[in-house]
């Protein structure tokens, strides 16, 4: 039997509520919106996740107020003289003298040519590319050291654009999903969440034994969250 998802109302509060094989609930309030998520073994029945959403409505309102602080995002559209974003730095997107259709992030500077009457949806894909670029090599440089001081190695990883995670581990695969949006934070944002999945592979839980290991390895691993989830950066 697989997940299976519905949205419903649980002790007050919209939930997406997600079934799925798995041996404990977990409660997430959504980054982009404020938005419940609630992610519950396939056999628990609906009263016990009244109680747990309910034993934790005070959590979750001081999340949503958290999310309501934060920065609102910026949808971009790559259109010249456009502020964006790229390891946490402001850049200015210029017109590139190279008449040559593509995004190019060069020297701390940002340069798009394509044609005028080129789509916007065009111009999204070379910046998002580009973006792409910078953050897998990124990944390559930062991901030896950290297989080395924890003794942990994924088989693979991967990037995409994700709306509400900044990685997710297939512990079963040993592979590490990597969200597209980390080229625009800090770099040292991307080391943690990289430490933080390649942990997964030995504590699947978020739990007092995943936390320690987060402790011992990057004892800023706090501050460093808080601002991966505050900078104003995002593609």
């Amino acid at each position: 039997m697989g997940q299976h998802t519905t949205y419903t109302l649980l002790a007050g509060v919209p939930v997406e509520l997600t079934r799925k094989n798995i041996r404990r609930m977990h409660l997430r309030v959504r980054c982009e919106d404020g938005g419940v998520t609630l992610s519950a073994p396939l056999g628990v029945p609906r009263s016990m996740l009244e109680r747990f959403v309910g034993d934790n409505a005070d959590w979750i309102a001081q999340k949503q107020r958290e999310m309501q602080a934060l920065p609102k995002r910026q949808l971009h559209r790559y259109r010249m003289g456009e502020t964006i974003w790229l390891w946490g730095e402001r850049r200015i997107l210029a017109e590139s003298a190279e008449r040559t259709e593509g995004f190019r992030l060069q020297d701390g500077r940002a340069f798009l040519w394509l044609p005028p009457n080129a789509a916007e949806a065009r111009r999204i894909y070379f910046a998002h590319e580009a973006y792409r670029r910078e953050l897998a090599c990124a990944i390559g440089e930062i991901l030896p050291g950290l297989s080395a001081q924890t003794g942990l190695a994924a088989a693979e990883w991967r990037i995409k654009n994700m709306k509400t995670r900044w990685g997710t581990c297939n512990i079963r695969a040993r592979r590490i999903w990597l969200n597209l949006q980390l080229a625009a934070k800090p770099r040292r944002c991307l080391e943690y969440v990289l430490l933080h999945e390649l942990l997964h592979l030995v504590e699947r839980y978020h739990n007092r034994r995943f936390y320690a290991l987060l402790d011992h390895y990057m004892p800023s691993w706090r501050e460093t969250r808080g601002l991966l989830n505050r900078s104003p950066g995002n593609l």
